[in-house]
């Protein structure tokens, strides 16, 4: 074999060695259909998620473009996907790497694949990035049909988006969203079915009822909810958690929150790392179980609240006496500024469930990391979302002013808030972040998301486990889930706010770390879906209204009454106390019908002592149809 020959048999070789080893066309996934999930996945260089060099996570970055012939582009961020099937494999190596993509209309979608390689190339503009050949300059097609979807399902109402009013809207089908469904637990995610899924905690030193007796959730109680044909992973597993979510959708619910990262605080046993301490690489199988249950919850109807870490976790910069604690958390992320580490778990988490059509990203549960480096992780999270999600953030309830006064207008990219406060303070905190806002010209989704005391929360139903259904506070005060009813969700509600989270405490029955059984709360959801089945069956247009309660003599805005009006339009009063009261119609005009609706058992408006008014002053609503003691509801419309 003369050396040219030699030559040209090594150059073959290695040709064939490259286009062997990396993909010469990118596998086109899923179903093709509007608003559906779309899953590119190429063969691209082998790896396994605990390399370091190069690593997998940082040092290679995949960015699929995907574009439409009327210019429509969405840069979606890739990902390592070990051998492609993790969740079922519990794979930690190979040579798969994914982007997922929800087209916003039918017709032809083009798509090009940028691969590079470099340190810290996911995450940083370097200089001398290498193209990975036989990845880079992917390109091709696929046809996306209308979605066929219906009902609850988000891909048959497309992608819910903030459009700089105080509600999310879908933009499929135009409609605005209230939410409601369960906060706690908070720690949802650690689930014993779980890749990697651990308790750090010393059980022995834990509070008793703060943690199940394995340290993880089994959520054996919503065994008989899992349903034939639902999802799993690893033949039977996920099935008692995918029950758990069919049944707070099949109560009406349409929300419920997770940590996806809580090292260092209360539960300790969520994180989407390869391990807890290890913030550079990251659980390939883990993450691909936690997209099957999320994937479910969107078909189900079921909006992500995605709380990114506790505030155990952030920084640590906590006020003690008077003084601000510096003291450094080994779990935050960069000490809580936005480095390599905190860039790194904002991407990975967006390239794997940015896809899901109805979420938000909140910047932390009680964060207390600075103003600046709130900005920052917030506006590397809108650079990074190709589909700009909702962004909140959650802080302690006295910090509020001070947290939200720096972020509201064009401080930040926020674009909501997630609430704590007492169960009882719903209307007026939540009326407030609703105003101020507005005045600073960036009108925020304002959700009450944990109720207050803390140890208390939103009691369960009374019998449940024996309890009482009485709620009994430090102070004396005793309050039970109709005041919740009253004063947390329709206060929420009336003040103009997105809607509620519901938090269990941490002394009652299935309390927050504790909680396995949503059933805990049977009733309290039965009242979120009446209050929610109010304003879909009623066609109130919630998200043109704005807070009236002056208009019902209220100036103050307590809990006595609440008014929301579309001036001249429609007016919904609610009566925590049942009885009476005046409405001012002294600008409006013409005859205003008036029904009343029981929020305790719902249905239909019906006829109180006065079923009709005139503007032009003040008028008297009437007594409702029966039990004037109790809470009502009026909806008074022009017509």
């Amino acid at each position: 074999m003369t050396r040219s020959t030699r030559l040209s048999v090594l150059s073959c070789f290695a040709l064939f060695f490259l286009t062997s080893t990396f993909a010469a066309s990118a596998q086109i996934s899923g179903e093709l259909k509007q608003w559906h999930k779309v899953t590119l996945t190429v063969d691209g260089p082998e790896a396994k998620e605990t390399d370091s060099d190069p690593n997998p996570f940082l040092d290679y970055r995949m960015t699929v473009t995907f574009t439409t012939s009327d210019g429509t582009s969405y840069q979606v961020p890739g990902y390592f996907a070990s051998d492609g099937n993790a969740a079922n494999t519990s794979a930690q190596s190979g040579n798969k790497w994914r982007a997922h993509f929800s087209p916003d209309k039918p017709g032809t979608w083009n798509y090009r694949v940028e691969f590079l390689r470099g340190p810290n190339v996911a995450v940083e503009a370097i200089t001398g990035a290498q193209k990975v050949n036989g990845v880079d300059g992917l390109q091709g097609s696929f046809s996306a049909k209308p979605t066929d979807k219906t009902g609850r399902d988000f891909r048959g109402k497309g992608r819910l988006r903030y459009v700089g009013k105080h509600h999310l809207q879908f933009a499929g089908t135009s409609e605005y969203f209230l939410k409601a469904g369960p906060d706690s637990p908070e720690n949802l995610l650690a689930y014993v079915d779980f890749d990697g899924t651990t308790s750090r905690k010393n059980l022995a030193a834990v509070r008793p009822g703060e943690a199940s007796p394995s340290g993880l959730h089994k959520f054996e109680k919503h065994a008989p909810d899992w349903k034939t044909g639902d999802p799993g992973w690893a033949g039977a597993k996920g099935k008692n958690l995918i029950g758990a979510l069919n049944y707070i959708a099949g109560k009406g619910l349409n929300s419920f929150s997770f940590l996806t990262y809580n090292v260092g605080g209360d539960g300790e046993d969520v994180w989407p790392l390869a391990g807890p301490e290890d913030k550079r690489h990251y659980d390939c199988s883990k993450l691909d179980q936690w997209q099957v249950v999320f994937d479910h919850a969107q078909k189900l109807g079921l909006y992500l609240h995605f709380k990114m870490q506790e505030t155990e976790n952030d920084d640590n910069r906590r006020e003690n006496q008077g003084k601000q604690s510096q003291t450094s958390v080994p779990a935050a992320f960069n000490g809580g500024d936005l480095g390599v580490e905190r860039k790194l778990y904002c991407r990975e988490l967006i390239a794997r469930f940015g896809h899901e059509l109805a979420l938000n990203w909140n910047l932390g549960e009680e964060n207390t990391q600075t103003p600046e480096q709130q900005r920052a992780m917030a506006q590397y999270i809108r650079d990074t979302d190709p589909y700009d999600h909702h962004i909140v953030i959650h802080t302690y309830p006295d910090w509020q002013d001070r947290v939200y006064a720096k972020l509201v207008g064009n401080q930040s990219v926020l674009t909501g808030a997630s609430l704590q406060n007492n169960w009882d303070q719903a209307h007026q905190k939540t009326l407030q972040w609703v105003r101020e806002s507005t005045r600073v010209g960036r009108p925020w989704v304002a959700a009450n998301d944990e109720q207050g005391p803390s140890d208390l929360g939103v009691p369960p139903d009374p019998g449940y486990e024996g309890f009482d259904g009485k709620a009994k506070q430090k102070d004396g005060k005793v309050y039970d889930l109709n005041d919740i009813r009253k004063y947390t969700l329709w206060g929420n509600l009336m003040a103009g706010g997105g809607g509620v989270e519901y938090y269990f405490g941490y002394t009652l029955p299935q309390n927050d770390l504790k909680c396995e059984d949503w059933r805990s709360r049977d009733r309290s959801w039965d009242f979120c879906r009446i209050a929610l089945s109010f304003f879909k069956d009623n066609q109130i247009p919630f998200w043109e209204m704005t807070n009236a309660d002056a208009s019902v003599g209220n100036p103050k805005s307590d809990n006595s009454r609440y008014a929301l009006a579309k001036a001249g339009q429609v007016y919904v009063v609610y009566l925590p106390n049942g009885g009476t009261c005046e409405l001012d119609l002294g600008a409006a005009s013409g005859a205003f019908g008036v029904g009343w609706f029981n929020p305790r058992k719902g249905g239909k408006l019906a006829a109180g002592s006065v079923k009709e008014v005139k503007g032009g002053g003040r008028v008297n609503l009437g007594q409702p149809p029966a039990d004037a003691g109790e809470d009502w509801c009026v909806v008074i419309r022009r017509k």
